[in-house]
């Protein structure tokens, strides 16, 4: 039986990253278009991922920035800039805000978790969330002065708290 060698992707440099967002917000503006939403974009590099905000006003931009939407949306515009570039993206998109509220939604999740721990569990389970969602909540967690560890495979995938 032989083992194949696994090659780790190469590190995208700063310029890769905002190349990316260029890609991602040509597409965003296109998608803007169609659906009739006025929006500014914003492209930044934040933690070795290109990071692309859309501020807009109105009906539209409140439907957009739904979760689901949002997550559907990044899956999306990912596709596009590796359409484009031939490169994987993680990409990072926030619409109206998304991103914020959807951290301050894990906090209160995290927050309902220690109160469990603090009544005497001894783990306190998340519901399964995207990758970057765990991350969040594994920084949280640890800002809480507590441990977190991710189970399960695919759209199984969670994060299960602990004391230290």
């Amino acid at each position: 039986m032989s083992v194949e060698n696994v090659t780790e992707r190469p590190v995208p440099t700063v310029a890769d990253l905002e190349a990316e967002g260029d890609v991602a917000a040509d597409f965003l503006e296109e998608l803007l278009d169609i659906a009739d939403i006025d929006g500014d974009l914003n492209l930044d590099v934040r933690q070795g991922r290109a990071y692309v905000s859309v501020e807009a006003e109105g009906d539209g931009i409140e439907l957009l920035s739904a979760p689901d939407t949002v997550q559907a949306l990044q899956e999306l515009t990912r596709l596009a800039v590796q359409s484009k570039t031939g490169s994987f993206s993680r990409l990072i998109l926030d619409i109206g805000g998304s991103r914020d509220a959807r951290r301050r939604q894990l906090e209160r999740l995290v927050d309902a978790a220690v109160v469990k721990l603090d009544e005497g569990a001894s783990q306190a389970s998340l519901p399964a969330m995207s990758s970057y969602e765990r991350k969040l909540v594994h920084d949280i967690v640890a800002d809480r002065g507590l441990t977190s560890e991710s189970y399960g495979e695919g759209v199984d995938r969670h994060t299960v708290i602990r004391r230290r």
